[in-house]
């Protein structure tokens, strides 16, 4: 019965992803193009309604980070992105994956890519990329369990029907990493195309012991089909293999002073070179069909399927360092995991007026599945500690399984959403979604094996009013929410106590206003409050355990602004101020969440063929666990400043030299909890050249 839905699912239709093409880089449209940008500025998306809707319309805080961007500030991941976006911050991930922090929530599983979830822990590249969208504030109507605080999707770069075009890109930068990529279209007929897009990249930077490679492929096919019916298919093979590192501990130091990063080590490795090891090799195929039933309706599929094979081995510092001369404790383990997901989703859409009311309907349904396993070995090691006077590497072995477990996913979603327009100035966007989250699975660690399952079902809300006094300017107000089951981000593992406990919840109230000051220059202003209850954290003495905090309140206020200042002048960037802590106890402060953020990049076109840029981030203190005690690590506020130049030789070939930390500033700015801190590069210099054919 069950693969009979998800077919179901599947034949009818599923929500269209952001199929865009930047328009400076390619002059004839997509296929299917249901999102557009130009230089900096994005107009509209599918993400966040699930429908083709203009950014001012969309009652929430969305950044989107354009083609245009990436290219110029030379990003070439995830945290390279985001250290850009105001409202979020970079977590470690323990050396093995990307990790966010949103409005005080964090996650290793809140990724999309084209409005599907992308959950599997892993590092993303932005090399078949058109844009990073960053919605903030918990939505499950669009995005179902998780995003408490807000979502990243990523969207993908799609075939053009209209020409040949191809461009090669090639970096490397002062620590010895380089990368060169291709990206690839073919016209197959007047309706139908071909692009693919591959790069490769030598992983190096300033780490004593770091190092790897990675690389993938994308080749993606679409074609018109006649009768306003399109279709596409997405193969992407992915291979990461690099160096585990979780960076440097804290110094200890005696009450009531607060500890901070481990001075003087940045470069130093609290692991064992050769042992640590983080490795993926991952599949995913993405099939995708929508048309026009209709003049006013719509019906759209996707389906995805992904195998994920992933292993890494982490010795860390697992304590803080005695003194600067001292030693520092060591634990470690080996953790393989592997994930099959596949996931169908439908949406139809209708646009229908009753009684002079504009209306556009949205009802969707979502079906999935995912089947992990996941074993973890506790390391023995020959010393226990690392002595900080003579770095003196242990060995290690992993002799006994200390976690062996299967779990299988099944969700069912179902959600209806309508975006009402009275008149020219009022829009009101509301919906209801219903989940059943199914988890049933079997760890075999203890003797005997223990089964564990449980079954929610959640009804999530979604309310927002738009009010339009004049085309450009939109004030909206709006209240969503968000539920995150008991088996948490990776579902993994669920104990005896977390098996009787209900679903975390997030509740998010938000002001703000957007005005597009003119086309090509827009500006956003919003005040929001994310509640959190049923909150559970990691437990700073025992990572792979959790503790109940009670209920957590995250209050901000984010301004940002995005477009050409001046004809020959664009900017990106923004300023959040955040207040995270436990409510009723002002000492608690939630992980991660520094209260101030600013972040601004700036390109100015000298001449025709001359450019400049330079950006600021500047980063309050935040910690790197959350606050239950005095002896909570302290990561210091710092500020950094990059800088480009960029050179068109001629209309097909650019050059431009990227400078990261210029005034090469001493800064921590992301931790995965007290004692694994990663100190920020120094200054170094990445040259970058780009050929188009």
């Amino acid at each position: 019965m069950k693969y009979l839905l998800l077919i179901t699912i599947a034949l009818a239709g599923a929500p269209l992803p952001v199929f865009a093409a930047e328009a400076e880089e390619i002059d004839a449209p997509t296929i299917i193009v249901t999102g557009y940008s130009e230089g900096y500025v994005a107009t509209n998306s599918v993400t966040a309604t699930k429908t083709d809707t203009p950014l001012i319309d969309v009652p929430q805080t969305i950044s989107v980070v354009t083609r245009q961007q990436l290219d110029d500030q030379a990003q070439h991941s995830m945290a390279d992105v985001l250290r850009y976006v105001p409202g979020t911050t970079v977590g470690q991930g323990e050396g093995n994956r990307d990790q966010i922090t949103i409005r005080g929530q964090n996650s290793t599983a809140d990724f999309f890519v084209d409005g599907v979830r992308d959950d599997v822990q892993y590092y993303r590249n932005l090399y078949n990329i058109e844009r990073v969208e960053v919605l903030k504030g918990p939505y499950a109507l669009i995005f179902g369990r998780g995003g408490g605080g807000g979502i990243i999707n990523r969207v993908q770069k799609a075939p053009s029907a209209d020409k040949l075009f191809a461009s090669v890109n090639g970096s490397l930068n002062t620590f010895g990493n380089w990368d060169v990529a291709a990206d690839i279209n073919a016209p197959l007929s007047e309706t139908a195309a071909l692009r693919v897009n591959a790069f490769y990249e030598n992983l190096e930077n300033h780490r004593d012991a770091f190092g790897g490679e990675r690389y993938a492929i994308n080749p993606y096919i679409a074609a018109d089909l006649g009768g306003g019916w399109r279709a596409g298919l997405s193969y992407e093979y992915v291979k990461d293999d690099r160096v585990t590192d979780r960076g440097i501990p804290s110094l200890a130091c005696a009450q009531p002073c607060t500890p901070g990063p481990l001075p003087d080590h940045r470069d130093t490795f609290f692991g064992v070179p050769g042992l640590n090891h983080t490795g993926l090799e991952a599949h995913l195929l993405k099939a995708r069909l929508d048309g026009d039933l209709t003049d006013t309706l719509k019906w759209s599929t996707t389906l995805l399927y992904g195998h994920y094979d992933k292993l890494y081995t982490n010795v860390y510092a697992n304590g803080p360092a005695t003194s600067l001369t001292g030693t520092v404790a060591l634990a470690g383990y080996t953790d393989p995991t592997k994930r099959e997901n596949l996931i169908a989703q439908t949406n139809l859409v209708w646009d229908m007026a009753v009684g002079g009311v504009e209306n556009k309907v949205l009802l969707g349904l979502e079906y999935g599945e995912q089947h992990s396993t996941n074993q973890r070995s506790n390391a023995v090691l020959s010393s226990s500690s690392l002595n900080l006077g003579t770095i003196a590497y242990p060995t290690a072995t992993f002799p006994t399984v200390n976690r062996d477990s299967t779990s299988n996913v099944t969700f069912f979603s179902a959600y209806t959403q309508n975006q009402i327009s009275i008149g020219q100035h009022v829009d009101i966007v509301v919906g209801l979604r219903f989940d059943r989250f199914d988890i049933a699975g079997t760890d075999f660690a203890p003797n005997p094996d223990r089964p564990f399952a449980r079954v929610d079902e959640k009804v999530s809300p979604r309310l927002g009013l738009i009010l339009k006094p004049q085309e450009n300017v939109s004030i909206y107000g709006s209240y969503s929410q968000s539920f995150l089951p008991r088996s948490g981000d990776q579902f993994l593992a669920l104990s005896a106590v977390q098996e009787n406990l209900a679903p975390e919840k997030f509740t998010n109230v938000e002001l703000g206003a957007k005005w597009d000051v003119r086309p090509g220059l827009s500006t956003t202003l919003a005040l929001f409050q994310l509640d959190r209850t049923n909150a559970t954290t990691p437990n700073p003495a025992d990572p792979l355990t959790t503790i109940n905090i009670g209920e957590t309140r995250t209050k901000g206020v984010e301004f940002g602004v995005t477009g050409r200042i001046a004809r020959h002048w664009q900017i990106s960037g923004g300023y959040t101020f955040q207040d995270a802590k436990l409510r009723g106890n002002d000492f608690v402060r939630l992980s991660q969440v520094p209260k101030h953020q600013f972040a601004v990049w700036n390109r100015v076109d000298v001449t025709s063929q001359i450019g400049a840029g330079v950006g600021v981030i500047r980063q309050s203190a935040q910690f790197a666990a959350i606050r239950t005690t005095a002896a909570t690590t302290r990561l210091p506020g710092y500020t950094r400043v990059d800088g480009a130049l960029f050179f068109n030789v001629s209309d097909r070939i650019q050059v431009q030299l990227n400078v990261e930390n210029l005034f090469n500033a001493t800064y921590f700015a992301d931790a995965h909890n007290n004692n694994n801190i990663t100190p920020g590069a120094p200054r170094n210099a990445r040259l970058s050249a780009r050929l188009k054919f």
